[in-house]
């Protein structure tokens, strides 16, 4: 391996040795503080090294892993959203006594195996970064909880990943059979002299697109995702909720760009069905939950859909309108799981809608923030989730998707409902709030810490940032996935 290879390397090194480096100082030394402070300067390192390995870009390190511009602007997004979970969950776990290494070096795991699953070019590395975060997010899901429904969505997670993991396998596999490669590159070659309709390579995709949508939890594979994030502790589901579903979308949109797949209608018309479906039920059903965390798993799903949208659109401004989309989603639901985050006690997450009764009076600013990330949400004009939607709609319309389109805007409008519900009981006068609603975690001691809010300044900062002055982050993505095609 070449100084080349090393430096483009060198933000997957840089988090594999903070990760040993950490169970080295804790096998002598253990503090909560001390292990929190190792793992910001690690992903900040990592972060850094995105510009030496940009420099070597695009580089090709054996078969299995390309870092290109596409990878690295992934891998900053994931890095970033590594830095702010741990600086929400430094107060959320501050609370709780005993050694808290483990879910920091979890944390830095999960990370490295998100960034190897954005770089992979061949089946091999895909399914080695898919298991290293997959085995961490199995263990950070029930993270030090006695209670039965944080192990009962650690152990849903367990089977969901086993079932995705065999689907993927499998698919993998007939690929193989068929075509005697597992590189993305000669898969792509392969495929544009040999027949795609072929019954094993057809199957083998519908497979793998299987998997991925048990990843990502599109409907009908998102069986038990609002049970997952409502038992995990809310930082992890923050995690859940951004780093792993956008790795996942990286990689469906690098592979399957790669294979063409818009040169098979058959799975098209798989993708609008999957869209659309994701799309309706996704906001039908947020409609009649009162528990924030699952009403949010379902909006999740919900603008999986949009993100399918712009993935069907396909070429340079589809792919640019996804990385942005997924940009903006990153920032709004660290927002919005990190106020649930610092609002939260060592007894319970404030996942309960009556919790946020009154906040605007009680906590302004974190109401605001909350605020701030659900109009976000909903796709409201100066916020990132606004400019994100119209790339999306600009995409779709390009491409003539009417159909989705359509969808797209209706079903935002549904949405908008429910983010306005807890936004009208955050800021309910004292007066109207019921008196026999029962005290929640935010009328109690929450986690506050200073490094919480360092991490929700920072992400309602970028949360309008993107959606008044979004030039520089365009330049950044149009430059990352001209790589892609």
């Amino acid at each position: 391996m070449t100084r080349g290879d090393l430096t483009a390397l060198l933000p997957l090194i840089v988090l594999a040795a903070t990760a040993i480096a950490i169970i080295m100082v804790a096998a002598w030394y253990r503090s909560h503080r001390l292990t929190a402070a190792l793992t910001l300067i690690g992903l900040a390192a990592a972060f850094v090294a995105l510009v030496a390995a940009s420099r070597q870009a695009p580089r090709p390190i054996t078969p299995l892993l390309l870092i290109d511009g596409y990878a690295l602007f992934y891998m900053g997004l994931i890095i970033a959203a590594g830095f702010a979970v741990v600086l929400l969950g430094y107060g959320y776990w501050a609370a709780h006594p005993g050694s808290l290494t483990e879910f920091y070096l979890l944390v830095l795991l999960a990370t490295l195996g998100s960034s190897v699953i954005v770089a992979a070019s061949h089946f091999a590395s895909f399914f080695l970064g898919l298991e290293i975060l997959s085995v961490s997010l199995y263990a950070l899901i029930a993270y030090r909880t006695t209670a039965a429904q944080g192990i009962e969505a650690g152990l849903k997670y367990l089977v969901l990943a086993a079932v995705s993991a065999a689907f993927l396998l499998f698919g993998m596999a007939l690929i193989y059979m068929e075509l005697g490669t597992m590189e993305f590159g000669r898969l792509a070659s392969l495929l544009a002299v040999h027949p795609i309709y072929s019954p094993t390579i057809l199957i083998g995709l519908v497979m793998i697109l299987v998997g991925i949508a048990f990843k990502l939890g599109l409907v009908p594979f998102h069986l038990w995702t609002p049970d997952v994030y409502q038992g995990a502790p809310a930082p992890i589901t923050a995690f859940i909720a951004t780093t792993s579903k956008g790795a996942m979308f990286a990689l469906l949109l690098r592979f399957f760009a790669t294979v063409r797949v818009d040169q098979t209608p058959s799975l098209v018309l798989v993708f609008v069905l999957l869209a659309i479906v994701s799309m309706v039920a996704g906001n039908l059903l947020a409609l009649l939950q009162n528990n924030i965390k699952r009403l949010l798993a379902y909006s999740s799903i919900a603008h999986l859909g949009y993100l399918l949208v712009a993935f069907l659109a396909g070429g340079p401004r589809g792919a640019a309108a996804a990385a942005y989309y997924l940009a903006a989603y990153f920032v709004t639901m660290l927002g919005a799981f990190g106020v649930v985050t610092v609002l939260s006690v060592r007894d319970g997450d404030a996942d309960r809608l009556e919790d946020y009764a009154g906040l605007g009076h009680r906590r302004p600013w974190v109401a605001g923030v909350f605020a701030g990330t659900l109009l976000s949400l909903a796709g409201i004009p100066l916020t990132a989730g606004f400019i994100g939607k119209f790339y999306i709609i600009t995409a779709g319309v390009g491409s003539h998707l009417w159909l989705l389109v359509v969808v797209l805007v209706a079903t935002s409008a549904v949405g908008l409902f429910y983010y306005l519900r807890i936004v009208t009981v955050m800021y309910q006068l004292p007066s109207e709030i019921p008196p026999e609603s029962p005290p929640g975690p935010t009328s109690r001691a929450a986690s506050y810490s200073l490094a919480g809010a360092v991490a929700l300044s920072s992400l309602a900062f970028a949360l309008i940032w993107l959606g008044v002055y979004p030039g520089p982050l365009l330049r950044i993505i149009h430059a990352a996935v001209a790589d892609l095609h």
